[in-house]
């Protein structure tokens, strides 16, 4: 199975600005890309390519006075099985666990595992410590936010999110690793590209996607608290603690974002021989979902009514 995938970004920026982006498909991945065209900066600037510490592929240029247009487009071969399920699986006990590993048990910058000992062990301590605690989890952190574009802040932590109940994918991915972790089991943050294939198809504009990976038995397995459910075509960008290491994009200065287009779509013809699919919306355009606008509306009827009491 072929898919394709890619993106159109606008950066205005009112002077020379350093940038760094993680946008480049993780390593072990290259070699199923069967065509590609990108990434191509207009104008034309220098961009360098380098590892992170965790890995992966980081670009570096500096964006000019008046900004930069970056493009990318390619087509990748994919196996079109979905996510690998080991029902059997165990957890590792911490003294065993490879020393790579141990990272990936301590808090970071949005996920302060240190304030969710005592409920992760209250909700998931009787579960047996393995794939079925992980997907415990999931379905915790599925059933406990609620999803939309709407409810994007940058800022937001794990335990804001468990709070607050709402959120995007990152806030699910935050929410679980922050209670794996909490549970002994090693869980990092994953960025990239997701379709709707094998699943009816979302009418929002598409965005990259995050979702996390816990380490049981021998490896690292995907878990998707947001979708719940095992997905076909994941195309993984960067791996980190959280996204705070592996933002998309990082100026060291001030810039404005004008166009954010993300496609991932099955595909039948390898060569990029016809022009990519483009939604009427792009996520820099303002754009709610129905279930969100159907959230917003009771929630200002639920506080009509509670300003009718007073």
């Amino acid at each position: 199975m072929f898919i394709r995938f890619g993106y159109e970004i606008g950066i205005h920026c009112e002077q020379p600005t350093p940038m760094m982006t993680y946008l480049s498909i993780d390593r072990d991945r290259r070699h199923a890309v069967v065509s590609e065209r990108g990434p191509i900066a207009s104008p034309a600037i220098s961009m360098s390519e380098i590892s992170d510490p965790f890995g992966n592929t980081c670009m570096r240029m500096v964006v000019p006075e008046g900004g930069v247009h970056l493009s990318y487009d390619a087509v990748i071969r994919d196996s079109g099985a979905p996510d690998p399920v080991n029902l059997a699986v165990q957890a590792v006990p911490v003294e065993k666990l490879p020393a790579a590993c141990l990272p990936y048990l301590s808090a970071s910058r949005y996920c302060e595992t240190d304030r969710f000992g005592s409920l992760a062990w209250r909700l998931f301590g009787e579960v047996e410590p393995g794939w079925a605690r992980v997907q415990a989890i999931c379905d915790y952190v599925h059933e406990r936010l609620l999803f939309s574009y709407g409810y994007a802040a940058t800022l937001r932590t794990a335990m804001e999110a468990h709070d607050e109940r709402v959120g995007v994918s990152r806030d699910y991915a935050h929410l679980a690793v922050t209670l794996c972790r909490a549970m002994n089991m090693p869980a990092r943050y994953v960025n990239g590209y997701m379709g709707d294939i094998g699943v009816p198809e979302n009418p929002a504009p598409m965005d990259f996607n995050a979702w996390f990976e816990v380490y049981l038995g021998d490896r690292w397995y995907t878990f998707d608290a947001r979708n719940n459910e095992p997905r076909i075509g994941r195309i993984a960008v960067a791996r980190g603690r959280d996204a705070a290491d592996i933002p998309l994009i990082q100026t060291f200065g001030k810039h404005e974002l004008t166009t954010f287009t993300v496609w991932t779509c099955k595909e039948t013809d390898a060569a990029l021989t016809h022009s990519h699919k483009k939604a009427d919306v792009s996520l820099v355009t303002p754009w709610f979902s129905e279930r969100w606008t159907r959230h917003v509306q009771e929630r200002e009827h639920q506080h009509e009514q509670d300003h009718s009491h007073l």
